[in-house]
């Protein structure tokens, strides 16, 4: 008998504005790992990934078991590129169902942090909802019910290497202490439910300004998101992903001034959080 699993992993959002490294969610776009065991190694998929064992789905796999005799059918609503946490959902697929086939009860967030390299995409893909990182630990909470987000997804990606090296590799007391304040800022506002906090809690001085000029017309949209109606907008990761963060009942009207705003150079997406992680049923 065939065994088979099917594996769901949501997108996700890193930083949220302050949390730089730190800070991440889960959004509700999906990827999908139907893993069959056929005997043979394939990888098969409409992505414009590889369909060998170099694969980071099926290098996640192997990280855990061998992938040989086991077919890797692959669909994903997650963009490849822009910020958006594809790497980490191919990640937590292969080592999700890897630890499900064989029962292996293994450490996932440590072996997917040590795949992906930092803790925060993996970790919202793991466990849903809103993530907070530190200490090799995960905190989550669930993001407030009147809280929505939109995407706007840039037709140009920048390469993640490109924004991190904008970075300096040293910031001032005023900037690091500006982004404790909101991070605190913005922890509160979503535990508690306090837009207004949340609102408030969004600015950025640690990475968002020093990645601005590979992005102009995303940096540009982040400094006027609250003029066009919304609660503020935050660089998605490493971008050029914009997300912009909605009151419920704002959130038809945003979209529609962002649509205007983004038209001949990005799409727009009503693009909730996601509550859950991954999750793994057998077929």
């Amino acid at each position: 008998m065939q065994r088979r699993r099917l594996v769901r992993v949501p997108a996700s959002t890193a930083n949220l504005g302050p949390g730089f490294d730190a800070f991440a969610a889960a959004l509700s776009l999906h990827l999908e790992l139907e893993v069959v065991e056929t005997g043979a190694f394939a990888v098969v998929t409409d992505l414009a990934v590889p369909c060998d064992r170099s694969n980071l789905l099926v290098r996640a796999f192997e990280r855990l078991a061998s992938p040989e005799r086991f077919e890797f059918r692959v669909r994903s609503q997650i963009p490849l590129v822009g910020g958006l946490g594809s790497s980490a959902a191919a990640i937590v697929a292969g080592l999700v169902a890897a630890d499900h086939l064989f029962e292996l009860d293994a450490d996932l967030l440590a072996a997917a942090t040590e795949l992906e390299g930092h803790p925060d995409n993996v970790a919202a893909a793991l466990h849903g909802g809103v993530v907070v990182c530190a200490d090799g630990e995960v905190t989550r909470l669930d993001p407030p019910v009147a809280l929505e987000t939109v995407l706007v997804v840039p037709g140009e990606a920048v390469p993640t290497a490109a924004a991190r090296a904008a970075l300096p590799e040293r910031v001032t007391l005023a900037d690091a202490t500006f982004n404790v304040a909101h991070g605190a800022l913005l922890a509160l506002g979503l535990a508690t439910g306090d837009l207004d906090l949340v609102s408030r809690g969004l600015a950025d001085r640690l990475h968002q300004p020093h990645r601005a000029y590979l992005f102009p017309r995303s940096a540009e949209l982040i400094e006027r998101a609250r003029d066009l109606g919304a609660l503020g907008a935050t660089l998605s990761g490493a971008g050029p992903t914009v997300l912009v963060w909605c009151h419920l009942d704002q959130t038809a009207g945003v979209i529609e001034r962002l649509r205007r705003e983004a038209e001949g150079w990005a799409s727009v997406q009503r693009t909730p959080f996601e509550a859950t992680g991954a999750d793994v049923r057998s077929l």
